[in-house]
């Protein structure tokens, strides 16, 4: 049986801003987690996305500081991005509305002036984006002596966007003595090295095994020739399935999302659909991001920017357009649906060149995940000379990467052509045939 919150030694502030949240009983990884970092232990978190791991340390944070105290941090919470860090932001506020304790979220793409005013007035938790946690830190707006608490949350995603000298540059400017906590949804060695110099001899905590999408997601792949058949499949999709209530579509690139965001446009409307990546300003990506959240919109098209800091319970559909190089991802995007215990569907489109990274995939999840046909109504496209190229260069490219020696079908062609020309070109009188 999970354990209710009630059974937590937790104060009543807490657990009445946790009974208003709609929570009566803990995950597994807040069940695990919980009385160990209530104890005082540094923790190594394994745990799929949407599990419930932010409360999973921000409830026995919280239990500790108790109530506002003096004007510097005393916890401090970085996240890969400006996304995750407001998500986490706002489950602080949540569970602390009950007490007087001080929070303030910082991160790039604004300016700082508000958040180092904000800061200044006193604070007891910051949630923070490693760079401009440092930006702010190296003006001398923080003091970071009082600190006791350190959370790496998503270090995974940390190390793959090259946050690793920031983090080795933020330890050395933290107390030593101090509570530890790390949580990642897949092992790398980046994550394993970062642990190595992070945490004494931490608690580790594995819920579910590493890089596992969520039993509740139901995976499914199409193999399509080229990207107009990709479009016409996604057509067939929005128009014919009913059960797609909540859709976020994911994209490798902000051509191909904008490209996206266009076609849906014209084909259901504006109201339908928003778009977001890296250069949407960050005003426009927060209200897209909460029209979605609130039901306004029915599609989120979105690069991997922000594959992890969307935390909507009742996305029923994920669809993976391009598949993700950074094969990591392929589970934090169809993460996205199958949340707090709801059922979710994740579909991958995927091309010949991209057959390459779902078998990846595959080895990194251990599963094999099912290769449906094109619906019969799926108008399937010629594909054009410019991409029938462009997949046989990535095709080459891949097979570069496991066989260094390989020189490529292009190379196979000219090296054809060579030999042929040079036959061509030897004199008769030098061929034995024609010897008597």
């Amino acid at each position: 049986m999970p354990k209710k919150f009630e059974e937590f030694k937790l104060n009543r502030q807490i657990l009445n801003a946790v009974e208003d949240a709609g929570f009566t009983v803990a995950t597994p990884i807040q069940e695990k987690a919980i009385a160990p970092v209530l104890s005082g232990q540094d923790i190594f978190g394994i745990a799929e996305t949407g599990t419930g791991k932010t409360a999973a340390y921000v409830l026995p944070i919280l239990m500790q500081l108790k109530f506002a105290q003096g004007l510097n941090p005393r916890a401090l919470i970085l996240a890969p991005t400006r996304e995750l860090a407001m998500q986490i932001a706002e489950h602080v506020q949540m569970f602390s509305k009950y007490t007087d304790l001080r929070s303030v979220v910082v991160y790039g793409g604004i300016g700082p002036k508000t958040q180092i005013e904000q800061i200044k007035a006193g604070v007891d938790i910051i949630i923070a984006t490693p760079g401009r946690f440092l930006d702010i830190y190296l003006a001398g707006h923080i003091n970071t002596q009082s600190l006791k608490f350190l959370v790496l949350d998503e270090a995974d995603k940390m190390m793959d966007m090259g946050f690793i000298g920031s983090i080795h540059r933020i330890l050395e400017i933290v107390p030593r003595r101090r509570q530890n906590l790390l949580f990642s949804a897949t092992m790398s060695d980046l994550v394993q090295k970062i642990a190595g110099d992070f945490l004494k001899n931490p608690t580790i905590i594995e819920v579910g095994l590493q890089a596992t999408p969520a039993q509740t997601v139901t995976q499914t792949l199409y193999e399509v020739p080229n990207f107009k058949t990709k479009i016409n499949l996604l057509q067939y999709l929005l128009k014919n399935d009913d059960e797609v209530k909540r859709l976020i579509i994911f994209c490798k690139t902000k051509t191909v999302a904008d490209n996206i965001f266009a076609f849906i446009i014209r084909r259901f409307g504006a109201d339908a659909v928003r778009v977001i990546h890296a250069n949407k300003g960050q005003n426009t990506r927060i209200n897209s991001i909460n029209a979605f959240k609130e039901g306004n919109i029915r599609v989120l098209v979105a690069t991997d920017v922000a594959s992890r800091g969307i935390d909507v319970t009742e996305v029923s559909h994920v669809i993976n357009f391009d598949v993700p190089i950074i094969i990591e991802d392929y589970v934090h995007r169809i993460g996205r649906t199958g949340r707090a215990f709801n059922k979710g569907e994740a579909l991958t489109f995927f091309t010949e060149a991209e057959r390459y990274y779902v078998n990846k995939i595959e080895k990194l999840i251990r599963q094999t995940i099912p290769v449906v046909p094109l619906p019969a109504d799926v108008f399937v496209e010629e594909t054009p000379y410019e991409e029938r190229q462009e997949i046989a260069k990535a095709i080459d490219i891949q097979k570069k990467k496991d066989d260094p020696d390989f020189k490529g079908a292009f190379h196979e062609k000219k090296r054809t052509f060579e030999v042929k020309k040079k036959v061509s070109k030897t004199p008769p009188w030098k061929n034995k045939r024609h010897k008597k």
